[in-house]
């Protein structure tokens, strides 16, 4: 299976804290990949340092190489903003724009990219919310406030941003910690829908959420990346002892 993002001796740092080890990974293409371990392990420091949110932490830096689609998103003379248009974010909470309706909210981004022409903004709204399985729920209510609707539902719109501005690669940060099981499953049932078309990273606490949706999984243990591969076998067979007890819950 082709790798979309490659990171190589992969190294991240807050000030004089040595949070990201010297990380190898492959994340395989059209393929949701999970990123499980313990509290302050790493997993949130990783995806951010795959589309560079993690420099705009004062005092952070990073060491190594991030690759996506063979091209080093840290070389000199790389533009920041357009490696976040190509590997898009979603966060642990749900962060529509409360000042926004949920049609501002969906193109936000767009907008932010010098799109004013109506017609392709009216298209991108409707695509990014049906991409989201959101737009039965919101079509007849775009001028509603971004933060009327339901938790699941803003999550779900906060995706469809994330969206509309095309990107290759999803990261997803713990995005359904904030949610109840019902919206939790809309959200999952969502990324299986969406792996054909993006690149899907999700960061979970949730070892069951793992198992469900993931068809790769990757263990992470003080910064350092511990195990890696297809999900079945990292859960039934970890070559790791480390791994083992994590998933059979002796710590963490």
């Amino acid at each position: 299976m082709e790798d979309k993002i490659v990171t190589q001796g992969l190294n991240a740092y807050f000030g004089d804290v040595h949070a990201i080890k010297g990380v190898d990974i492959g994340i395989p293409k059209n393929a949701i990949t999970a990123i499980i371990g313990p509290s302050g392990c790493g997993k949130s420091t990783l995806i951010r340092c795959m589309n560079r949110m993690h420099e705009v932490v004062r005092g952070a830096r990073v060491e190594g190489k991030v690759m996506l689609d063979g091209k080093d998103i840290y070389a000199p003379g790389t533009d920041a903003v357009m490696v976040r248009t190509k590997v898009g974010m979603v966060f642990q909470k749900p962060n529509p724009f409360p000042t926004m309706s949920i049609y501002d909210n969906a193109v936000a981004g767009l907008r932010l990219t010098g799109v004013k022409d109506w017609k392709v903004l009216d298209s991108t709204v409707e695509k990014s919310l049906k991409l989201a399985a959101l737009w039965d729920e919101v079509k007849h209510n775009l001028d509603a406030s971004g933060v009327s609707i339901s938790g699941g539902q803003q999550q779900r719109l906060c995706i469809a941003r994330a969206l509309a501005v095309e990107p290759e690669v999803l990261l997803l940060d713990e995005p359904c910690s904030a949610l109840d099981p019902i919206a939790t499953a809309k959200i999952e049932d969502l990324l299986f829908d969406l792996k054909d078309r993006y690149t899907i990273v999700i960061v979970t606490h949730n070892m069951q959420q793992a198992a469900r949706v993931a068809d790769h999984t990757a263990f992470m243990y003080m910064g350092e990346l511990i195990e890696f591969g297809v999900t079945k076998r990292i859960f039934e067979n970890p070559e790791k002892e480390l791994t083992e007890k994590y998933i059979t819950g002796r710590f963490g």
